[in-house]
Formats: C-alpha cells, sequence, structure tokens
C-alpha cells in the first residue's frame, strides 16, 4: 500500500523544480488562479455520494475491450494509428513507432482508499501482455487515474523511454524504472524522439498522491508532431487561456484528444463540462476529436454516460467532427469512428 504513494521530493528534486518559472511558493503553480471550492464541511456528504451511492454513475455490467490485433496495429500505414483503452488511456502508432499515454491499467483508481474506485472493464492489466515493445511511455500526471504502481511495474521491461511531467520521475525511480529510462519535461518544452517532435503544454489542474505532496510535480498535455501529422493530447484542466495559446503557438492540429468526465461545480476550475471541452476545441482550433477521461472510473457524481452525451451536443452545430471508438479499437485520424457503442449499457 505504502508504495503506491510514490516518492516524496528529496532536496535535490526541490531544488531542480525550483528553477522552473512554474514553481512559486514552494509548489508548482497554473498559469491563472485556480481553487477547488470544497471545505471541511462538505467532506463526509461528497465521500458518502463518491462510495455509496453508484446507481447510474457506473455501468451494470463490464464494458469489454476488443482484442488487440497486434498485426494489423503494427503494420506500415502512411496513417498514425490509435486506441482509446478507456479513461485516458491511448496507444499510438506513429511514425513507426508505438506511443503509450497515461498508462493506467490498474482495476483500482484509488488503491489507497478502504472502500476503492474499480474500472468499468475487467482484467485490463492483461492487456499489458499484448502489446508490442513501446516506443515512449507519456505520462501526464501523477494522479491515481493517470499513473499506476501495477501498470508501470507491467510496462518496465516493454518501455524503451519514458516521458513525464517535471516531478513525476521520483515516483518511477522508485519504483525500478532506471534513472537513464526516463525524461522530464516542463511546460513548453520539447522531447525529439525518432522524428517526432513532443510537447509538454500546460494545462489547469494539480497533482498528488498523498496528503503532503500537493502540486509538487507538474501536470499538463502532449503535442506529438511527425512530418506528416500534428496530434494533440490535452491532458487534465479545467477551461482558461491556455488552450488558445497552445493553437496558436503548436497548431494546427490533425486530431485533438479532449478531456472530457470526472467533473463536479465543486472542482469546476481543475475539469471542464463537457461544453468547455468543445469551445475548448475550437478555441485551441481543432477539426478532429474524441472524448477521453470517461467510461473508466465513476470519480465524479454524474451518470457515466453523461459525458459522451452532452459532448455530442454541445458539438453540434459546430465544424467539429468526433470519432467516438469502441474501447480497444483500432481508428485513423482519416477513418473516425462514430459507434454508440455505450448505448447497449445499461
Amino acid at each position: 500500500m505504502r508504495r503506491q504513494f510514490g516518492a516524496k521530493p528529496r532536496k535535490e528534486d526541490l531544488e531542480k523544480y525550483t528553477r522552473s518559472n512554474n514553481w512559486q511558493v514552494n509548489k508548482f503553480q497554473n498559469l491563472e488562479d485556480t481553487s477547488m471550492n470544497i471545505n471541511i464541511q462538505d467532506l463526509p456528504k461528497l465521500l458518502y455520494k463518491q462510495f455509496c451511492q453508484k446507481q447510474g454513475r457506473e455501468p451494470e455490467k463490464p464494458i469489454p475491450i476488443e482484442p488487440f490485433d497486434k498485426a494489423d496495429f503494427l503494420k506500415e500505414s502512411s496513417d498514425s494509428k490509435l486506441i482509446w483503452y478507456g479513461h485516458s488511456v491511448l496507444l499510438l502508432r506513429l511514425n513507426s513507432k508505438t506511443i503509450l499515454i497515461d498508462p493506467m491499467f490498474g482495476q483500482d483508481a484509488a488503491p489507497i482508499s478502504p472502500f476503492g474506485i474499480k474500472r468499468f472493464s475487467n482484467d485490463t492489466l492483461n492487456i499489458i501482455d499484448d502489446l508490442p515493445e513501446i516506443d515512449l511511455a507519456l505520462i501526464s500526471h501523477d494522479h491515481y487515474d493517470h499513473l499506476d504502481l501495477n501498470s508501470i511495474q507491467k510496462l518496465i521491461p516493454k518501455v524503451r523511454k519514458f516521458g513525464m511531467a517535471l516531478g513525476v520521475a521520483r515516483h518511477l525511480k522508485k519504483w525500478g524504472v532506471p534513472e537513464n529510462k526516463m525524461v522530464e519535461l516542463d511546460w513548453w518544452e520539447d522531447l525529439n524522439f525518432n522524428d517526432i517532435k513532443i510537447t509538454f503544454t500546460p494545462t489547469r489542474h494539480f497533482s498528488g498522491r498523498g496528503l503532503m505532496d500537493r502540486s509538487r510535480s507538474l501536470w499538463g498535455g502532449w503535442v506529438l508532431r511527425t512530418p506528416k501529422e500534428n496530434i494533440w493530447f490535452s491532458g487534465d484542466s479545467g477551461y482558461g487561456n491556455h488552450f488558445k495559446e497552445i493553437g496558436e503557438r503548436l497548431g494546427p492540429f490533425d486530431f485533438g484528444i479532449m478531456e472530457c468526465g470526472q467533473y463536479n461545480e465543486k472542482w469546476h476550475q481543475i475539469h471542464m463540462y463537457p461544453e468547455e471541452s468543445i469551445q475548448a476545441a475550437l478555441d485551441v482550433g481543432l477539426k478532429k476529436i474524441m472524448a477521453v477521461h470517461w467510461a473508466g472510473f465513476a470519480l465524479a457524481q454524474h451518470h457515466w454516460k453523461d459525458p459522451i452525451r452532452r459532448f455530442i451536443s454541445a458539438a453540434a452545430g459546430t465544424s467539429l467532427k468526433l470519432s467516438h471508438p469502441k474501447p480497444g479499437e483500432i481508428f485513423t485520424v482519416k477513418q473516425l469512428k462514430d459507434h454508440s457503442w455505450w448505448e447497449a449499457f445499461k
């Protein structure tokens, strides 16, 4: 249990963090004032709803994952290939390289809680066994629904390189990842990886795995640019001015992967409502998008189908083209998927 917390920042870690322009008053800061409207009086009711009132917040039966077709995924193509595994887990084939984003395949998004938050799909850790060698795994921040001890330990022999938000490496080092396999990025920093230019972009969020490490590592999204395509993963974020700046500095984009889900009025500034996800996509200048951060865990009090239904509704009447693939299904930016697969579940 204790290992799940990861590692506290050491003196040398803090010295490194202080060199970042985003580190102020002993922690990382958002680009604009951000807070969560939760006080001690709210907690008992909030925790009761979270762990005891689950009707409609999770599907009545497990969501299946499409079997991994390794040959099809690795087959040479002029177009990038993507697979979504629910919540924010993405597998991409770009420029003949395999990239994994936020590889949380674990079954519990609250492993340090006595109650737990179980995944909507079964046996997802076993997916790692079927995956090919991962050239690069990217980690947007250190929250439990994005960074998982069991997943990382299974991935260590498969992953050639880990790229992550500044401050996250200390957790992976504790879990056995060699230092020479890790690189940390600050906002707007680039990683040039086999003709893929990867940029870490700002979000409006926070980090932490325990009570004492709030915002002691950074959080963000990822831009992946190849000579042929430019793809953006938004990362967890509240709505803010950074979206327009990302579009101006790093666009135009061929495809956007938008956070949409686990929102609540109590933490509205760190997670967008679906309508804001659509507006953020427009701010960035996207043309094709998909919603993630849903269909994995019940981390908020809304119905589990609410994010995708509102996302689709908000996009109606805009120029945006949407892709909503089945979990585990291969698709490309040019061949979007439009299944309403979730309507087959209660």
